[in-house]
């Protein structure tokens, strides 16, 4: 039978990602109330391991407050030394790996201290790793979420068990699904998709100049006003303010989806003045890049908040990491 760890993240876990999301979870009452709640295993949590438990898994309930706290977890999938001194994951591992999320974000953070265990120096690059690829296969994860009722998150795109009965047994029985990641130059790592562009304080969105490219495409010279760009693995960021910018996110096919909203001023035939129309470029391949030309430029990956004032890529490592499915 299999050693089963169900890993939360308390405050502090990763960049900008905390148990409770980007900015807390705002159900806990009171502050005190809501650090006694993040440090005690989730309801969701204790389900999943009691059906664990009863199916005759090892069950060890983990909550991780630091980067160091993940690491020392995921060492547990490290496999047999390599004579090339690689640290390389355990492809017949007895060991299985449960992330209780809250936010796509905290899987987001997982997964990039997984890509940076394993990610070899490209001056190690060892002989048995895809050429089109920058890390190993992954270990897979199962995907337990903190709220029962979504319906856009991941696991809702990707059809995944939500229950935590569901849940264990996906990671007992179920079959392995892998998936492309996007990997970036800022060291994270995308699994859903990044939203490029900020907003005004009533939520409008607010024009900005940059160059995109897709492969050998450009959606954007720098000299057109962008109101969003979005950048898909899957489909979480298919629409914004209810224009749809992407048309069908597949984790699956070893390409990105971006698109970008350009809004265009149209004469009207047979009418005085003109309108303002929206047009969306869109295009798939292995890699875009983003270089702002305005100074910084706010942008949302996995949920998570960030910015940059210099050329960002992402490009896909396609079937790098996997889900346990139902």
């Amino acid at each position: 039978m299999y050693d089963v760890v169900i890993l939360s993240l308390a405050e502090g876990a990763g960049p900008s990602v905390d148990a409770c999301g980007a900015g807390g979870c705002g159900g806990c009452g009171s502050a005190e109330a809501e650090k006694e709640s993040c440090a005690a295993p989730r309801v969701p949590v204790l389900q999943c391991a009691e059906a664990l438990t009863s199916a005759g898994a090892r069950v060890e309930m983990i909550t991780a407050g630091s980067d160091a706290e993940i690491d020392a977890v995921l060492e547990r999938f490290d496999g047999p030394p390599r004579a090339d001194g690689l640290t390389w994951p355990d492809s017949d591992g007895k060991t299985r790996l449960v992330v209780a999320c809250a936010v796509d974000g905290q899987l987001r953070a997982v997964l990039r201290r997984l890509v940076r265990r394993y990610a070899p120096p490209p001056s190690k690059r060892p002989g048995d790793l895809d050429t089109n690829r920058t890390v190993p296969d992954l270990p897979p994860v199962a995907l337990l979420p903190l709220d029962a009722a979504g319906t856009t998150d991941l696991a809702a795109q990707l059809g995944l068990p939500r229950t935590p009965a569901g849940v264990a047994a996906a990671v007992l029985t179920g079959p392995v699904r892998r998936l492309d990641l996007l990997r970036n130059d800022g060291g994270s790592v995308t699994v859903d998709g990044a939203l490029v562009g900020g907003a005004d304080d009533d939520g409008r969105a607010v024009a900005w100049r940059g160059r995109v490219e897709v492969d050998d495409k450009v959606l954007s010279d720098g000299n057109d006003p962008i109101l969003a760009c979005a950048i898909g693995n899957g489909g979480g960021y298919a629409e914004f303010d209810g224009l749809r910018l992407l048309t069908d996110g597949d984790p699956t096919d070893g390409r990105v989806e971006v698109a970008v909203a350009v809004p265009k001023v149209v004469k009207q035939r047979f009418r005085k003045g003109s309108r303002v129309q929206i047009e969306v470029r869109r295009a798939r391949g292995r890699a875009v890049s983003v270089l702002p030309r305005d100074g910084e430029l706010q942008f949302l990956d996995d949920g998570v908040g960030g910015s940059m004032n210099r050329k960002r890529s992402w490009w896909t490592e396609a079937g790098a990491w996997a889900v346990y499915a139902s």
